[in-house]
């Protein structure tokens, strides 16, 4: 009797969402869909996605288009629609646009899979993870906001290169929203099990922890007509992984909070145990006084963004 493969559906064609495509078909994470409102450029990026798979040896069946009955019965959705960040714009900027494509991708992307797990990576990301629960219906175990595995990765990054150690060897997370209030969390940091407060002077911590608040800023302004992709889309791609293969990982992502950390009915980046429910738990962690007052201010932030959407009726 066959086996039913996994399916993953991106929506959103563009660098973000072609790249996850790439990376989740070269692991052989499912059958992939790729869905952009123009359904050519989908269709032949996902052409060329499925011509590559000879030379890499992976198989995994490509599709593309913009029709979402393709995507009928996936087990995840990564949403990536809408405009990316252009030089001296915010990710708030993006929010009123941004909103109305993903409640339409969301609406679409439950009327056809009912049973699956949304990935936000749209910006501004905390709020276009509310339009998305709205939009969908679904529980908050099954709304999530990509945002912590990628800003935690660029703090490894960094903290890899001031040690020059390898990246395997380097374990932090970042909390709060996705933005400059984001709380990376220096204090719960290890290089190879040592904590990072003995490998590195406080003026250079604070130094990459600046760095990984604008590190998204950091890319625009080099890219100048673009966003980051790559690391996006790969961690997009690890949190799907975690939801498909039921790997109980421990991931920050953004989950809707309710009386975690103080705060309720607003998405917030925290660490969380994702598995095959897609959100199963949310450890609590220790906070000190310094952490505690910047997660709140965070997480005010994105409340601003939330109460903004709704006076705009989005």
């Amino acid at each position: 009797m066959a086996t039913r493969r996994a399916k993953i559906s991106v929506i959103g064609a563009g660098f973000v969402g072609s790249t996850c495509a790439h990376w989740a078909a070269s692991r052989e994470l499912g059958d992939v869909v790729l869905i952009d409102i123009n359904g050519d450029a989908a269709k032949g990026r996902a052409l060329d996605l499925h011509e590559s798979s000879p030379v890499e040896g992976f198989d995994s069946n490509i599709t593309g288009g913009s029709d979402y009955a393709l995507t009928q019965d996936s087990d995840v959705v990564i949403i990536t629609a809408g405009l990316p960040r252009k030089p001296g714009m915010s990710r708030d900027d993006l929010l009123s646009t941004n909103a109305k494509i993903v409640k339409e991708c969301a609406e679409q992307s439950a009327k056809f899979s009912p049973h699956s797990v949304l990935i936000i990576v749209s910006n501004p990301l905390d709020a276009m993870c509310h339009v998305a629960m709205k939009a969908s219906g679904f529980p908050r175990e099954r709304v999530l906001g990509m945002a912590g595995v990628l800003d935690g990765a660029r703090f490894r990054s960094f903290i890899a290169r001031e040690l020059d150690v390898s990246v395997e060897d380097v374990q932090a997370f970042v909390f709060g929203g996705h933005g400059d209030t984001m709380v990376p969390m220096p204090r719960y940091v290890t290089v190879g099990g040592i904590p990072l407060e003995q490998l590195l002077s406080k003026e250079k911590i604070d130094a990459i922890v600046d760095r990984t608040r604008k590190g998204g800023a950091e890319i625009v302004n080099l890219l100048k007509t673009g966003s980051a992709y790559y690391a996006p889309s790969a961690a997009a791609v690890q949190m799907a992984e975690a939801i498909i293969k039921d790997k109980k990982r421990y991931l920050p992502c953004a989950v809707l909070l309710q009386g975690e950390y103080g705060t309720k009915d607003l998405f917030c980046g925290v660490v969380a145990k994702l598995g095959a429910k897609g959100l199963e738990s949310i450890p609590t962690l220790s906070l000190n006084s310094e952490e505690k007052a910047m997660f709140e201010k965070s997480a005010a932030s994105v409340k601003e963004l939330v109460e903004a959407m709704a006076k705009l009726g989005v």
